[in-house]
């Protein structure tokens, strides 16, 4: 209010003459939108606040789309004539290409993407253009395009998580049997191998594409059709809307179709888990790049330099990694905060939706390209991992299976033996295969010197046979299935070495 009447108090004919153009430009454009009703247009700030154009363009494609299905079915069930329905079509594809060659000229007065179009359509064909918006409601159509955009944001992130698995996999088998430690509180546990490591990503990224799957195949319903919250009263078939538009099926309730945004709370709900796995296998490289660890290398690639040091190398793409989690996180408490307290059916407030999802996808996208990228880009540095491997009585462990396997002592015994030679071994300051075979007996007299034959690292993780344990042969085996089961995907065949 302050700024218009700071503007009439102007002398300026120019000025006065611009406002008075400007306002009237937004009232035409209201009125042709809304007719009679509104005798003014919006203010300034309600445009600003009301107007979804700015985000909610980059679901042109899925409109366009979803506007086609839209008026092959009015043609279909004679809503329309099969005349209009060409028009339609003939004008909806130049506007697509117009978009696409960066020829379209978005307003902010037209609010979103839906009446751009719409708008542009019915300046191009007239009268045809006009019948494009019978037996549907603007709820039903964002509701549909949001799905549809959404649908194809699963797939994309599908067939990278695909990829990043490939790459652990691949990575996994190359180091099958190169022992690193094996940590529990960050602190040297038992020996374990670096494909093993590597392999338990691949579970991870595995029960991702699990909840994406999953949350595709409830999203999979069409709500095109549930008009603005109560059905029509036209013929339609949504049916057949659905099957163009690749749905299982048409939505069940209208009220729920226009108002249900659960396929955004769990799409976001899944790349928040998956963005919390990303962001431990960023944590770790961080950790084996930096000195005290140096297990692997990345190349200039991944890396940036240090302004004022130049032996530094840091992994900034990891770290950035870590970080975006908090992006896609925020966005799912974003969502759910907008959503917890609206009655049905549509509220205004779900215009809110969108940049949310938006903004996680492509957080999630750049961190799956980079851990991709880091994967294949690393350089493992086996002799480090192996001279660590054994640090920290790492086959403590082995001991108290020997004592129990061989000899026959109760676990607990035999953990309390071991124990006293951990201790014996730090205060003597060597290692537990350094330890005298009397030192061994003088705590346990049936100790002979097999007990030896478990205390190297590569006899540790060999004996971890177990089903899931860390034996080189079962990793290599691990990974050659995984491989196997990626490959045979039909989309494995396009992606990168």
């Amino acid at each position: 209010m302050g700024h218009d009447m700071s503007l009439s108090s102007q002398n300026s004919t120019d000025t006065t003459s611009g406002a008075t153009a400007a306002k009237a430009g937004a009232k035409a454009d209201a009125n042709m939108q809304w007719g009679g009703r509104f005798a003014g247009g919006p203010s300034q700030i309600m445009q600003a606040i009301n107007a979804s154009i700015g985000f909610d363009k980059a679901m042109w494609k899925q409109d366009i789309a979803g506007s086609l299905a839209h008026a092959a079915m009015l043609a279909h069930t004679g809503i329309i004539s099969a005349e209009d329905e060409v028009a339609i079509r003939e004008g909806l594809t130049a506007i697509g290409k117009d978009i696409e060659a960066g020829r379209f000229e978005f307003s902010e007065a037209l609010e979103d993407i839906h009446m751009n179009i719409e708008a542009r359509l019915s300046e191009r064909i007239g009268e045809p253009g006009k019948r494009l918006h019978t037996a549907r409601s603007r709820n039903d159509q964002v509701a549909t395009d949001f799905r549809l955009w959404t649908r194809d944001a699963l797939d994309g992130l599908d067939q990278q998580v695909a990829s990043l698995m490939r790459a652990l996999a691949r990575r996994a088998e190359e180091h099958a049997s190169d022992p690193m430690p094996g940590f529990t509180h960050l602190q040297t546990a038992q020996p374990v191998t670096f494909g093993h490591h590597l392999m338990a990503y691949v579970e991870m990224l595995a029960r991702d594409r699990g909840r994406l799957a999953d949350t595709r195949k409830r999203l999979n319903e069409c709500p095109l059709g549930s008009a603005a919250l109560a059905g029509t009263s036209f013929p339609i078939d949504r049916k057949m809307t659905a099957r163009t538009l690749g749905f299982d099926r048409p939505t069940a309730n209208s009220l729920d179709s226009v108002s249900d945004r659960d396929f955004a709370l769990e799409y976001l709900s899944a790349l928040s888990i998956m963005a919390m796995h990303l962001s431990r296998l960023a944590e770790e490289i961080v950790i084996w790049c930096s000195s005290p660890f140096s297990f692997i290398r990345l190349s200039d690639a991944f890396t940036t330099g240090s302004s004022i040091m130049p032996q530094k190398r840091n992994p900034d793409a990891a770290e950035l990694v870590r970080a975006k989690t908090g992006r896609i996180t925020g966005s799912l408490v974003s969502l759910l905060t907008v959503m917890k307290g609206l009655p049905l059916a549509y509220a205004k407030d779900m215009q809110e939706d969108k940049e949310p999802v938006f903004t996680a996808t492509d957080a999630a996208a750049l961190s799956l390209a980079a851990c991709d990228g880091m994967v294949r880009d690393m350089t493992a540095n086996t002799a480090q991992m192996r001279a660590l491997a054994g640090s920290g009585f790492s086959t403590a462990t082995d001991i108290a299976d020997w004592l129990v396997r061989v000899l026959k002592v109760p676990f607990r015994t035999a953990h309390h033996v071991t124990g006293r030679l951990v201790a014996k071994a730090e205060e003597k300051g060597i290692g537990l295969a350094d330890l005298s075979l009397a030192d061994m007996q003088a705590e346990e007299p049936g100790i002979t010197n097999d007990i030896y034959s478990v205390l190297t690292v590569d006899a540790s993780i060999a004996s971890r046979t177990s089903e899931g344990g860390t034996a080189g042969s079962n990793v290599q085996r691990e990974a050659r299935r995984w491989l196997a089961a990626l490959d045979a995907e039909p989309a494995a065949t396009s992606e990168g070495a």
